[in-house]
């Protein structure tokens, strides 16, 4: 027991986090054993012995119980920009994020196994959720080009550095994702979509190679 202030909070959000945890490893269980769609939302709150309300209180859309980690892809390509080195361009630092994440086979831009992969390619729901999570992606990455740049509120500039930025992305994940259902091992799919980087970042490399330089 600690009579610090801070102490019961850090205790009820280590518990919520807990929570969450299990309510998305039971979900995750049941997805890949009965598929997506046939699975509900009782199902899983059963499983995890919490009420259905607990399951929506922290996952507000069932494809989030399988795309858990929405958020941070959503952040993924703001972040990989706004932590950029002096003198590096929003391209060169999307490109080395990229590369890393590769280095680390990082669930987040794809690699998922080829059991979970399959899930979302058979389901029609999460492809949907999983194009409208790129979007977002894009769209926050233009909100702090536009920020960094000072460009001005009418400025396209921000949103079509993103779109092709994005898109970049976006093709590499897919390659994952085909190469994954293909039955390849992780290290061959990396060394497969590291040599697909470089190709496709060197495509943007005349338009964006000298923009957003930090």
């Amino acid at each position: 027991m600690s009579d610090g202030p801070g102490a019961p909070v850090g205790l009820r959000e280590s518990k919520k986090q807990e929570t969450r945890r299990l309510i998305s490893d039971h979900a995750t269980r049941l997805f890949l054993d009965r598929g997506f769609e046939a699975t509900t939302i009782a199902e899983i709150a059963a499983a995890a012995r919490v009420a259905k309300k607990t399951v929506t209180n922290y996952f507000a859309r069932k494809e989030d119980l399988a795309l858990d980690r929405h958020e941070e892809f959503v952040a993924g390509l703001a972040d990989g920009f706004t932590g950029r080195a002096p003198g590096e361009s929003a391209l060169a630092a999307l490109a080395r994020a990229f590369s890393a994440a590769v280095d680390r086979r990082d669930p987040v831009i794809g690699f998922s196994g080829p059991v979970f992969a399959r899930m979302i390619a058979d389901s029609p729901t999460l492809l949907a959720r999983l194009r409208d999570l790129h979007d977002l992606r894009e769209a926050a990455l233009a909100a702090v080009l536009a920020a960094e740049t000072g460009a001005d509120p009418g400025d396209i500039t921000p949103r079509a550095a993103a779109a092709q930025l994005g898109a970049a992305h976006r093709v590499l994940f897919q390659q994952i994702m085909e190469l994954t259902l293909d039955g390849l091992d992780d290290d061959r799919i990396a060394e497969t979509v590291a040599e697909s980087a470089r190709r496709t970042f060197a495509l943007l490399a005349g338009p964006l190679a000298d923009y957003a330089v930090k």
